[in-house]
Parts: C-alpha cells; sequence; structure tokens
C-alpha cells in the first residue's frame, strides 16, 4: 500500500473534513495516510473517531499552518515548518509517494513547485479538473488556474500533459484533445490561440482543433487545454451552474411529485444525479508537471473529495504519471 501525506490544516473545514476523509481512504485500503498539522490538533480530532484505531494514519506533526488569508508568496517564504511544506518535504524524501491539501491554492503550488521540483521540458506546472460530461467520460481541463498568462509553448506542455493524463488515469485509449477559442475554426480566437494551434498539429496527440464552450460538457474531447485564466472562469462557472441545476431540480421535484412511489423513485435519481455532478467524486485538481505527485483540492473540500483526492494520489503514483509526463516532454522529437 502507498502512503500519501495530507495537508490536514489548509482547508477551510480543516482539520475536521481531513481527518474524516484519512479515515475514510484507510478504511476502503486507498493507501496509507500521513495527516500532518498541529499534532495536539489533529489528535484531538481523531479521538472523535474511537472506531478508527488500529487503521494505517500516522500524524506528522507540524508547528505552523498557511490559511486562505495570507499571501501565498509571503508565506511560502516565512512558514518554513507549514504543514503543506512538512508535507511536501515527506513525499520528496520520499517517505509519502503524494500530498493532497485543500489549502491556499497559490502556496500549495509555490510549496510543491519548490520544495518538489519540476519536472524536465516543463517551463509552469498546470492544474488538471476532471469535469463531468454527456458521455459519462469525464473531460480533462487544463490549465484551470496554476497559470494566468501562458505561452504558445506552454499550452503544448499542457496538451501532452493532460492527454498522459486522461490516457492513465482515466483509461482512454486515445484521448481526443482540443483547445478551448470562441469558434471552431483555426483562424478564429486571439493571438495565443492562433499561434498555438500549429504546435499542437505537430504533437504526437489526437488532436481536434479548436473546441468551443458548450463542446466542454458534451463529450466531444476527452481532453481541453486552455490559459489558465480562462480555465479557472470555466472552474468557477461550472461550479456554480451544478449548484444552480441541483436546487432547481429538487425543487421541481418536491412540486411536481406527489405520489409516495413517484417520490421515493425521483429520490433515487436525484441521488444519483447529484453524485455524477459531484467536485467531491473526482478527488481534486493534480499539478501536472511536478517531480513528484500533488493534488490540490477545493477550499470547501467535505470528507469525500479528501478521501478521494488521496485515491486519485495513489492512482497517480502507482501509474508513475510525472515520470511519463517528464519522459514524454523531454523527448526533443514531441515538443521540437
Amino acid at each position: 500500500m502507498l502512503t500519501i501525506a495530507i495537508d490536514a490544516m489548509g482547508g477551510d473545514h480543516a482539520p475536521k473534513s481531513e481527518v474524516e476523509g484519512a479515515i475514510q481512504a484507510a478504511r476502503e485500503q486507498f493507501a496509507r495516510v500521513i495527516l500532518v498539522g498541529q499534532e495536539p490538533v489533529l489528535r484531538a480530532e481523531m479521538r472523535k473517531h474511537p472506531g478508527s484505531a488500529g487503521l494505517p494514519i500516522e500524524i506528522h506533526h507540524a508547528s505552523e499552518f498557511i490559511t486562505m488569508e495570507d499571501s501565498a508568496a509571503k508565506a511560502v517564504r516565512t512558514k518554513k515548518d507549514s504543514s503543506i511544506r512538512v508535507a511536501c518535504r515527506l513525499v520528496r524524501d520520499g517517505i509519502a509517494q503524494g500530498v493532497v491539501s485543500a489549502g491556499n491554492t497559490g502556496a500549495v503550488m509555490a510549496t510543491a513547485k519548490m520544495v518538489l521540483g519540476m519536472a524536465r521540458g516543463v517551463d509552469r506546472p498546470a492544474l488538471a479538473m476532471a469535469l463531468p460530461t454527456g458521455t459519462g467520460q469525464p473531460v480533462v481541463v487544463v490549465d484551470v488556474g496554476a497559470n494566468v498568462d501562458c505561452s504558445p509553448e506552454m499550452l503544448a506542455q499542457f496538451a501532452v500533459m493532460g492527454e498522459i493524463y486522461s490516457r492513465l488515469i482515466f483509461h482512454t485509449s486515445r484521448p481526443r484533445v482540443g483547445l478551448l477559442s470562441i469558434g471552431e475554426e483555426e483562424h478564429k480566437g486571439n493571438e495565443l490561440t492562433r499561434a498555438v494551434s500549429p504546435l499542437l498539429r505537430g504533437l504526437p496527440i489526437n488532436y481536434l482543433g479548436n473546441v468551443e464552450g458548450r463542446d466542454i460538457f458534451t463529450g466531444m474531447a476527452d481532453v481541453i487545454i486552455c490559459d489558465g485564466f480562462v480555465g479557472n472562469v470555466v472552474l468557477k462557472v461550472s461550479e456554480g451552474l451544478v449548484d444552480v441545476f441541483k436546487i432547481m431540480l429538487k425543487e421541481s421535484l418536491q412540486a411536481n411529485l406527489t405520489r409516495q412511489l413517484g417520490s421515493l423513485l425521483s429520490a433515487g435519481a436525484f441521488a444519483e444525479f447529484k453524485k455524477k455532478l459531484d467536485y467531491s467524486e473526482y478527488g481534486g485538481a493534480p499539478l501536472l508537471g511536478l517531480k513528484g505527485v500533488a493534488i490540490i483540492c477545493h477550499g470547501r473540500s467535505n470528507a469525500n473529495a479528501i478521501k478521494n483526492a488521496v485515491r486519485v494520489a495513489a492512482e497517480f503514483s502507482q501509474g508513475r504519471v510525472s515520470e511519463k509526463i517528464e519522459a514524454e516532454l523531454d523527448n526533443p522529437a514531441v515538443l521540437s
């Protein structure tokens, strides 16, 4: 069983969600877990779960933690014993095979990049998020917020990294890669999308060309690439729409279905619908392009999200995704 380190002090609901998620992950045998944070706080939280005794969970003390309000750059420089920094060190030193954090995204990215290092051939790490589609096969969107400004070369690297992610984690035999733009025609878009198109056509990937925003959830593409500014807007709009859809559907079912049997059946269908759209089922966003495995979760992540992030981190390590990204991008023939 692999070992995954959890930054247990970072999220909005820390350490409650982190501890509960660790217990669930250990029970389902996804991995051994190291909870990193202030030991007295974590032990007090663990005591609330007496049934967890005997699970492969240990606590590693870190005296500091980075809050959501902290300046990422300043916190990384000054809080040298923060929970995320200690967790990343455990990965760097081979004690853990991956790190999971729902903490300050900027601080997590900066710390992971500094402690774990960058893979050869990668200019900047990118956040990859799996989103649900109508086909049931998730679409991987890269980048969803790590890099607001990107060069054409960076987007080409994102395409290769996203293609490997889709192939190894979601078992897509030949992932279809699209470039997010404002029209299907190659001449449409901005300077960046027009400049990257020739690079993408020269890559050894199944490149579709431009795709539009309406194509994200249809399953037309398995991987969609964009700069982090556009990708983060896509992510936040998607989260907002999911919340609205769930509320509207629930209200509609309650208003129109009066028969008890119909209500029971609709409740089951609604639960299945919510599960398909639930961000917590996808286990956070991997930070691609590092010399190691780092999964960044939403700040408001619940225990289910943390549990699934541990699962994804273990799958990344088992699939040697980071090593394969480095090997492919380090090949001069790929991005020449």
